[in-house]
């Protein structure tokens, strides 16, 4: 009797020890674990950067067709224009190329295109890095330089509310740098609002 309740408790024992052996064998691989989630985290930041920063050209490119159409706003935009450039090169994935063509804007460094010819600020500095194939056709712009530059507020509040969206899914560091950029556009938005007026 006694040497079946010994046999019982060896086989208790050996069944634990096994249990305990699979249990640290199955989390053996732990520093797997953060590692994992570190590229994971990686590859949803790079997942935001690429689609900021596309949402932030596409508004560079607005402000590159305005310039365009209406040489007159250079003063007034160029400085804002400026700071979107800032905003796309910072929102970038880390290792992207600069933007080509990184110059003032159209208006100020070359005569406007006739109607006729293709915008030039469709390719060069609109290009967000090497994940567009092709340049994106530049926006229509209003004839009217008023509607041009409502229009631009627009582009400016849209482009801070989206960046102001993505904040809930970023990373720490991202997430202040994406709403950074919104408050900027924010502010670029209530000043093209209230210059227009």
């Amino acid at each position: 009797m006694e040497r079946t309740g010994t046999t019982r408790r060896r086989a208790l024992f050996a069944g634990g020890a096994a249990a305990a052996a699979a249990l640290t064998g199955c989390s053996s691989p732990d520093e797997s674990g953060p590692r994992r989630a570190t590229t994971r985290s990686e590859s949803t930041e790079t997942v935001l950067r690429r689609r900021s920063t596309e949402l932030s050209a596409a508004l560079l490119r607005r402000y590159d067709a305005v310039l365009t159409a209406h040489p007159a706003l250079a003063a007034r935009l160029s400085p804002l224009r400026a700071e979107v450039v800032r905003h796309v090169e910072a929102l970038a994935p880390t290792g992207s190329p600069p933007l080509p063509g990184n110059s003032p804007a159209p208006s100020a460094s070359r005569p406007p295109s006739s109607p006729s010819s293709p915008a030039p600020a469709a390719s060069g500095p609109a290009r967000p890095g090497p994940s567009s194939a092709a340049s994106p056709a530049a926006p229509p712009v209003p004839a009217d330089a008023g509607a041009a530059v409502r229009d631009l507020a627009a582009a400016e509040r849209t482009t801070a509310d989206a960046h102001t969206a993505a904040l809930s899914s970023a990373p720490p560091e991202y997430a202040r740098l994406l709403a950074s950029v919104a408050a900027a556009g924010a502010v670029h938005a209530y000043l093209l609002t209230e210059g227009s007026r």
